[in-house]
């Protein structure tokens, strides 16, 4: 069987972990690595499984769980500036706590707040928690993001590298079928680099990319 290419910077690829239930592959350039296309839940069965998501935007663990973003943002930018959510899901907790403090955010999700329009706007800053593993077309996806973005803007990403902390095939994040890309540091200063971000900030699983 032929190597699927990365769908991130189109270079050749090779086996990472191959089991029965999750095959990946890793770029032989920028590190990202990834399940091949076939291997995709079908767009029923993935909005299904992020319904069962238990996302009560009043949950005092799940606003801990974001915080990192909504911190970051309340001291980088003020209740002037204009946001975005992207991927916000069913329970948008980011653009809740935002609020709460006076801040102008708006929610864009392809399943459950697919308003278009938003895409073709910009912003002084995006926040993507929990969603760039998710991205089947990740070269598009950061293409959109950066162009959405204002100048000295800001991209908020929360999602959990792969840093050898364990072996992958024991690492629990690579279980969840809608996790298709998964990230370490090497492809996100792929990033980077390919579209010109001035400065990338990586705080653990908090990664800030400054236009």
């Amino acid at each position: 069987m032929q190597h699927p290419n990365c769908p991130l910077c189109n270079s050749s690829a090779t086996v990472f972990c191959e089991k029965p239930k999750h095959l990946f592959y890793t770029c032989t350039v920028c590190e990202g690595i990834f399940r091949p296309s076939f291997t995709y839940l079908t767009s029923e069965a993935e909005k299904a499984h992020y319904e069962l998501h238990n996302n009560d935007v009043n949950d005092a663990r799940y606003q801990h769980f974001v915080s990192p973003i909504v911190n970051a943002i309340v001291h980088d930018f003020t209740p002037n500036d204009t946001g975005l959510d992207f991927g916000s899901g069913t329970g948008p907790v980011v653009s809740k706590m935002l609020r709460d403090q006076g801040f102008q955010i708006k929610n864009y999700d392809l399943y459950f707040e697919n308003n278009p329009e938003l895409l073709t706007q910009k912003y002084n800053y995006i926040s993507c928690c929990e969603v760039m593993e998710h991205f089947k077309q990740p070269l598009q996806e950061f293409q959109l993001l950066h162009k959405m973005l204002l100048p000295n803007g800001k991209l908020y990403c929360k999602t959990e590298l792969f840093k050898n902390q364990k072996p992958f095939e024991d690492w629990y994040y690579k279980d969840d079928f809608t996790h298709v890309f998964i990230y370490q540091e090497a492809t996100l200063h792929w990033i980077k680099e390919e579209f010109h971000f001035l400065n990338l900030i990586i705080q653990d699983k908090l990664l800030v990319f400054e236009k």
